[in-house]
């Protein structure tokens, strides 16, 4: 009979700039806030460190995770400033963490500063492209990325680090995996920052078209942030944004910022179609809201960026476009028109969104992760990982 494995104690250490619980949204706090708890539920020993927030105490038990808070900040508009900044607050963090198997953080210094061997192994969270940082990480931390493009940057950054590279996508809770709308409404829906790298305006731009081109009937919804500091495109492109969408009328409806999750999920499930431009050819690493809205029963219309081919399969289960091209809102506005014009392929695609979305459920995911942590524990060794859902 095998002994059952002793607990883990896991530490997860987030930003300088977003809290847990999401209060602000951000792909990497919703994601390790829902691994977090779900650690703990099957009985880990889970630290949370993050920033402090109005409303939040400074230490908390919740769920059986101790979430621990110190001071953070607003996310600045300089990069240098943002670097300086989550210097002082990994200082900071550095004081309070606790004895651990495993260290996760996906802060830029914190693999840097934090040497000793009993506050657990490091496992770095890479959530951007790598820019230099990771080749001056401790030989001994892990490299922890979401899509293969990430993988590939890892390794052309970092030469013979193929013996520390994981590859686990990010998890979707319960919440998101819901079942679709039989009959949702003749609504396009974009959610994620509003800022000119996702491309909100070729959106906008190629909705005007849909429009000049008949499609009266259906409405663009647009939802998130454009504030800077919740990393918004700021108030001079926000306003852009509406003088464009001027013509249409209220057929294009800014909703704002939606961190509530079932309140974000109400706004996938009524859309039949969901809509993800972006443009940031090395900012985009996963693109966690579309797969959010594929769970929900989207049809996604995605720009041809390579982290979203982890997980949509052109013409089967999402519509991509050239945002390359010379004319890229005349793109989309083409493959927005191929769905809303067949209502046939849009349920279908529909239905096969749906069916991939499965296999990104948070108990899946939460599996690997753990596989990774106590092999690290254990003979210090990742296991073999493979992209859930990769051919």
């Amino acid at each position: 009979m095998i002994a059952p494995r002793p607990p883990l104690r896991i530490t997860i250490v987030q930003g300088a700039f977003l809290p847990v619980p999401p209060r602000l949204g951000g792909a990497v706090e919703k994601a390790w806030y829902a691994l977090g708890r779900e650690f703990a539920r099957r009985g880990h020993t889970v630290t949370h460190v993050g920033r402090d927030f109005p409303g939040l105490p400074e230490n908390e038990l919740d769920a059986g995770v101790h979430y621990v808070r110190v001071r953070g900040y607003s996310t600045p508009a300089s990069l240098w400033r943002l670097k300086l900044l989550d210097l002082a607050y990994s200082r900071r963090v550095r004081r309070v963490l606790p004895p651990a198997d495993v260290l996760v953080t996906n802060t830029f210094w914190l693999p840097l500063i934090e040497r000793r061997a009993d506050r657990g192994r490091i496992y770095v969270h890479v959530a951007r492209f790598p820019k230099g940082q990771l080749k001056f990480y401790p030989r001994r931390s892990i490299l922890q990325t979401v899509s293969s493009p990430i993988e590939n940057a890892i390794r052309d950054t970092v030469p013979d680090s193929e013996d520390r590279i994981s590859v686990v996508p990010y998890p979707l809770s319960s919440t998101y995996l819901v079942s679709p709308e039989t009959s949702p409404e003749r609504e396009i829906l974009y959610a994620g920052r509003v800022h000119p790298e996702k491309g909100v305006h070729l959106l906008v731009k190629a909705f005007l078209k849909l429009r000049a081109a008949g499609f009266t009937e259906w409405k663009l919804r647009i939802v998130g942030p454009w504030a800077t500091r919740e990393g918004g495109g700021g108030e001079a492109y926000h306003r852009e944004l509406q003088q464009l969408a001027a013509p249409a009328g209220d057929s294009v409806i800014f909703t704002g910022p939606v961190f509530d999750e079932q309140q974000l999920v109400s706004y996938y499930r009524r859309a039949a179609v969901f809509a993800y431009p972006s443009l940031a050819e090395r900012g985009e690493t996963f693109g966690l809201a579309v797969l959010e809205a594929m769970a929900a029963g989207c049809a996604p219309v995605i720009s041809s960026l390579p982290c979203f081919m982890d997980f949509v399969r052109p013409a089967e289960n999402g519509i991509v476009f050239d945002h390359r091209d010379s004319e890229p809102a005349d793109r989309l506005a083409d493959a927005l028109a191929a769905l809303l014009r067949d209502d046939c392929t849009r349920d279908q695609l529909r239905q096969a969104a749906w069916e991939t979305a499965r296999l990104y459920a948070l108990e899946d995911v939460a599996d690997r992760f753990l596989a990774d942590f106590f092999a690290l524990r254990g003979s210090g060794v990742l296991p073999a990982n493979h992209l859930v859902g990769a051919t």
